[in-house]
């Protein structure tokens, strides 16, 4: 049989197959050791979340690596620089998924009393939606929690959590990265959430937003389209949907929003003129806001503090967007808002937004 160009590609590669290669490698000491074949490239380096980026060292078989220092038990989103092109680990399955820079991840393990970590408890269940929507003008899809023992038949209403994701993040950023379900899970378990429905929507009002060729989310006519698009198709298709096909209380002191970064703009954004529906609001290093503040809660004043069970404002102390976050705090203040500020440990990543919702969600409803 004449031997396909597919075929002889994998022929071609074997040698290099017959070396078995291991990456990532986490040790018992927390360690990690990541590895990655470039025998022609000049330089290699590893870029991990949450840390500045380390040379690899090349053997003589042309395999980098590197071994960091002991790590925390968490999820590490990471990748490697080759010659200045980003590249995610060819040996590594689990991936982080973004719409502009996927990388890959390794989960460093720690003990059960982790929120994120999986433990024998009773599961909730992940529903995915597809729906065109109006508004936004494409087709597009939301998740839904329901909390373990939910019964569709039953006469009991549930709390519900619109829950956030970050720029260039995708519905499934605060699932297949943030672990929100594990967390609800473990902390409903231990009885420290109530159980409670949450509801995670892809955050763009024009998907222009997120385009490698768009203006970026700094983008003041932009961010204004994206953020007033969402707005509506949260608060007119999705939440109406889900009130259909799910036990959800219709309450305003049964319902709570939070995000992300971008997603934590716009849970300020749309919670804050919209306190007739929620009365729970949550933002984790808040980013996208725009500087005219005025001109986004032109209503905002100390009459809401009669309608706000909780505004939750949490950022970390190394985070790029502090300085942002605590102007919007001055300006709280300026308008008699009173609110709850949370400053952490960390930078602009997972490792802090996974803490914050841990924190946030026992505090609700």
């Amino acid at each position: 049989m004449k031997p396909t160009p597919l075929l002889l590609l994998a022929m071609a590669a074997l040698p290099g197959l017959a070396q078995t290669i291991l990456s990532p490698e986490v040790g018992a000491d927390r360690r990690v050791t990541f590895r990655f074949r470039a025998p022609n490239a000049k330089e290699v380096f590893l870029a991990r979340e949450g840390a500045e980026r380390l040379p690899m060292q090349k053997d003589e078989k042309g395999v980098w690596s590197v071994t960091t220092g002991v790590l925390e038990p968490d999820i590490y989103g990471y990748s490697f620089a080759a010659d200045g092109v980003n590249l995610i680990d060819p040996l590594n399955p689990v991936m982080k998924p973004n719409l502009l820079n996927t990388t890959s991840a390794v989960h460093v393990p720690g003990p059960a009393t982790l929120p994120w970590e999986v433990n024998d408890v009773p599961r909730g269940t992940l529903h995915r939606h597809f729906y065109k929507s109006a508004i936004a003008g494409d087709h597009r899809d939301y998740f839904v929690y329901t909390p373990p023992g939910y019964d569709p038949k039953a006469k009991k209403l549930y709390p519900v959590l619109c829950l956030l994701h970050g720029f260039s993040d995708d519905a499934s950023g605060w699932t297949a990265v943030g672990r929100a379900h594990v967390i609800l899970d473990n902390l409903i378990a231990q009885g420290k959430v109530k159980p409670m429905i949450v509801v995670m929507p892809l955050g763009y009002g024009t998907m222009e937003i997120v385009s490698r060729s768009a203006p970026p989310l700094r983008d003041p006519k932009l961010r204004k389209l994206s953020f007033e698009r969402f707005r509506d198709a949260l608060l007119k298709e999705v939440l109406p949907e889900v009130g259909k096909t799910y036990r959800v209380s219709k309450n305003r002191g049964q319902r709570a929003i939070a995000g992300l970064s971008m997603g934590g703009a716009e849970s300020l954004f749309v919670g804050l003129n919209a306190l007739d529906t929620f009365s729970w609001i949550g933002a984790f290093s808040s980013g996208g806001m725009g500087e005219d503040l005025n001109a986004s809660f032109p209503k905002l004043d100390a009459k809401a503090n009669a309608q706000l069970r909780l505004l939750w404002i949490a950022c970390g102390k190394d985070d790029r967007l502090m300085d942002a976050n605590r102007k919007f705090g001055e300006f709280l203040k300026s308008r008699g808002v009173r609110y709850t500020w949370i400053e952490t440990a960390g930078a602009h990543t997972w490792l802090v937004w996974r803490r914050n919702l841990a924190e946030f969600a026992p505090l609700l409803f």
